[in-house]
């Protein structure tokens, strides 16, 4: 796996873009076609192609019929889907989620399915097996095991701080599961940070330089886009939005402090507020038909909820300055009844220089933005990504061999 770091790598895979992007338009083309509509120098498009078909994700299509005497048919090139790259693999607090890509960068599907939170992760492994196998299939676009780079995995929690402490070249028992069972290097981080990243490359951020992401689930983090970087922090300890104060001396948290955000805005301190409040709602689709309905008491209380975490974002606002802040998470599926409170807080609370410059936006990806985010962490060929750190948690090969053991 290559890992461009440079402004001049970082050109040429705009550059492979540029010419995966035609074909994946107009289908099989000429080198002559390509040369017209990409507008790069014969010199700098056959390198390219010579090494987008030496990787794999171009291949030489049917010659075209060349008119008589005009020596052979003009050799047309198409994006290869057969050969599967990189997967995705999102392992949330109580639900699965997987993407593919193939050599072309394409997502070649997803899919998701929930599970209790205690799941072990022997089970937790052999679901998200069962996942990516429904994603393999003999049609063209589907995905092949036997032709994986790697594998990215999200996971919930800090990553990174407690093997700062210990052993850093341990690793998490779902690498070691998921290299058993796939042969291939696995890479991990926080699944809420692969979310944020996953928005900010195909999703509600995408082409954004500074951007926020705060995901309101069973937990409630993020992850900032910082300078057209993602921003991993201190022993991987950005993003950690969730443990911000906003009611001193109030509910525990399980960080161990009192009255953080997550403690307000979490699904179940809503869910828990809410019937509380006389509301009847066993999960979030069901909050969701209440405030469709009308409630009153869902709709206060996520006017409050909504306020709290509109200062907060205005807050980090003052510090970091993004353009764009994305909302995601199973919450964000209420709506107006929380989206607008965060918006009239964040004006209010925002410097006011910034009061108009800010773009608040709705997470477009869905669930499986973690899973996508994974796959750009594998690719590791997004400028976001270039001055990302790759520490022993990122490692290439994170068991020995059996061999060896």
């Amino acid at each position: 796996m290559s890992q461009p770091r440079g402004p001049l790598s970082q050109l040429r895979r705009g550059h492979e873009e540029l010419v995966l992007g035609l074909l994946r338009k107009h289908g099989p083309l000429s080198r002559g076609e390509l040369g017209k509509r990409c507008g790069l120098s014969r010199t700098t498009l056959y390198d390219i192609l010579a090494e987008l078909v030496a990787g794999g994700a171009v291949v030489t299509a049917s010659s075209q019929e060349a008119p008589r005497g005009r020596g052979r048919p003009a050799e047309t090139l198409t994006l290869n889907p057969d050969a599967g790259q990189a997967i995705g693999i999102d392992f949330a607090r109580r639900a699965l989620h997987v993407a593919a890509v193939n050599l072309a960068h394409e997502v070649v599907g997803s899919a998701s399915e929930p599970h209790d939170a205690d799941l072990p992760w022997e089970q937790r492994v052999e679901l998200a097996a069962r996942l990516v196998g429904s994603l393999t299939g003999t049609g063209a676009g589907t995905l092949r095991l036997g032709a994986l780079d790697a594998v990215g995995v999200g996971v919930v929690g800090v990553v990174g701080a407690q093997a700062a402490e210990e052993d850093r070249s341990a690793p998490h028992p779902v690498q070691v599961l998921l290299r058993e069972r796939f042969g291939v290097p696995v890479l991990l981080d926080n699944n809420t940070r692969l979310a944020a990243l996953g928005e900010a490359i195909w999703g509600a951020a995408a082409g954004g330089q500074d951007v926020l992401y705060l995901r309101l689930s069973h937990g409630v983090g993020g992850g900032l886009v910082v300078g057209g970087s993602l921003h991993r922090g201190a022993y991987g300890l950005s993003g950690e939005f969730g443990h911000i104060t906003v009611e001193p001396g109030g509910a525990p948290c399980d960080c161990g402090g009192t009255g953080c955000l997550e403690t307000v805005a979490s699904i179940r301190a809503v869910l828990d507020a809410f019937r509380a409040a006389g509301g009847r709602a066993a999960d979030v689709p069901e909050l969701v038909k209440a405030v469709r309905a009308g409630d009153q008491a869902a709709l206060t209380l996520l006017s409050g909820v909504g306020a709290r975490i509109g200062e907060v974002l205005a807050a980090l606002c003052n510090a970091i300055g993004p353009s764009v802040i994305v909302i995601g998470g199973e919450l964000a599926e209420t709506g107006a009844a929380l989206v607008e409170p965060i918006e009239r807080a964040l004006h209010d609370h925002v410097m006011p220089v910034s009061r108009h410059r800010v773009s608040l936006r709705r997470a477009t990806l869905g669930e499986v933005a973690g899973a996508l985010g994974g796959i750009a962490l594998v690719l590791h060929e997004s400028p976001l990504l270039s001055r990302y750190p790759g520490g022993p948690d990122l490692a290439e090969d994170p068991i020995p061999d059996k061999e060896s053991r």
